[in-house]
């Protein structure tokens, strides 16, 4: 019997949206994200459930997958990266009988970048993203951090999450299965095993991959090099690959939504394609599991904490862009003289919060310094500047800047 608490899934109410008025529905987003358990429970509402995970149904789809759909009238098709023959057929079906809702699809890998998906789907599919839980899913608390940015709120926070507490809830991350382990020992083993799984077995689903062998140190280089800017070269260097196929490998790792390339703010947006991304990991729980770090090393080394907290609001953010009311771009800033801003969310008209991210409790001038250059050269398009901090007050610093406690993130 699954013992998995349910928590509330804010993207639900915008897979019903859509089914209201599209034909296909793509839930994206990584294995064991809880994909299945929402799908599942959508699916009581006159939906067929296969999955691909059946050996039988995936040899069905695989020998015959117009056969297979030509049968159905609304389904839901989980993990269907695993079958892409079936997304023709799809389309075949669709293109006879274009009513809104026919059919519900998950998957664990990014179909757009598949040959031929994009095309075959163009007009028919929306794609909507299920991460692992968030801090505010966990804590039933629906405000979006990001749209109130933008609208000049900060979340209240009226019991904030520190030290040990916040550090606990980093190392741990966001996805359902770790956070039901009864202890570290547990949630570790978890998450090696699950990260084996990925670059093991579900990474077949997606990619040739020549030099398998290579992911599992190819992915412990990256994850020493989270939050910083990318070399394909060296990285790849280090397992010895070059910086060709070292991109490319990236390239699958996002595709699976293990982690995402990061592009750094310019005024020009034409010279952000030539600037260097850096390399942020989904999960902290992930990233911290890759590099073995455990509360009782944070407490003596602080330092080896800030790219993975850093991560855990990267983290937060990306999912709570994913059921955003506004339309937003995750960014960074760095600059010739080394002027540095954690986070710069852009929405639609070119405005811009910025954040810092600080795993002390205790704020200085010299925290200020990207913020107050960045404000300075966005001008008015410059909304807010936020200090996140492990610290218990929401404090005006003047030019727009906030501190404000990282666990208004989930606004509790």
């Amino acid at each position: 019997m699954d013992t998995t608490p349910l928590y509330p899934r804010w993207i639900e109410s915008r897979i019903t949206e859509a089914l209201l008025d599209t034909p296909v529905v793509l839930l994206a987003g990584p294995r064991q994200a809880g994909k299945t358990t929402l799908v599942r429970r959508i699916a009581e509402q006159g939906f067929l459930y296969l999955t691909m995970d059946d050996d039988l149904t995936l040899l069905s789809a695989k020998e015959d997958p117009v056969g297979m759909i030509r049968g159905l009238d609304r389904a839901v098709i989980d993990e269907i990266q695993r079958a892409p023959q079936l997304l023709l057929a799809i389309k075949k079906s669709v293109d006879e009988d274009r009513r809104a809702g026919r059919f519900l699809l998950t998957g664990s890998a990014n179909l757009m970048a598949l040959p031929t998906v994009s095309d075959s789907l163009a007009g028919r599919m929306e794609t909507l993203s299920l991460l692992p839980l968030s801090q505010s899913e966990i804590e039933a608390q629906s405000a979006n951090w990001i749209d109130h940015a933008f609208a000049g709120r900060i979340l209240k926070v009226t019991h904030p999450i520190l030290g040990h507490d916040l550090v606990e809830r980093v190392l741990r991350g966001g996805y359902p299965e770790a956070i039901s382990r009864v202890s570290v020992r547990r949630r570790k083993a978890w998450a090696r095993q699950y990260l084996d799984a990925l670059v093991q077995r579900d990474v077949r689903d997606v990619a040739n991959v020549e030099k398998l062998d290579h992911l599992p140190r190819f992915l412990r280089a990256l994850a020493q090099t989270a939050g910083q800017m990318c070399n394909y070269t060296q990285l790849g260097g280090q397992v010895g690959l070059d910086g060709k196929t070292a991109s490319r490998y990236v390239g699958i790792f996002e595709g699976m939504y293990l982690l995402k390339r990061v592009d750094v703010w310019a005024r020009n947006r034409l010279s952000r394609i030539v600037k260097t991304p850096k390399l942020q990991f989904v999960d902290s729980g992930l990233l911290a599991t890759l590099l073995e770090l455990s509360s009782e090393e944070v407490q003596q080394n602080r330092k080896r904490f800030g790219n993975v907290l850093e991560t855990f609001v990267y983290g937060e953010l990306f999912k709570h862009m994913t059921t955003a009311e506004g339309d937003y771009r995750l960014m960074y800033y760095r600059d010739a003289d080394k002027f540095e801003v954690d986070v710069v969310i852009e929405n639609s008209a070119g405005r811009l919060v910025c954040i810092e991210v600080k795993a002390a409790a205790t704020v200085t001038q010299n925290d200020l310094r990207g913020l107050k250059k960045l404000a300075s050269i966005a001008g008015d398009q410059f909304s807010m500047g936020v200090l996140l901090y492990d610290g218990e007050e929401t404090m005006p610093l003047g030019e727009g800047i906030w501190a404000v406690p990282l666990s208004s993130l989930w606004g509790m």
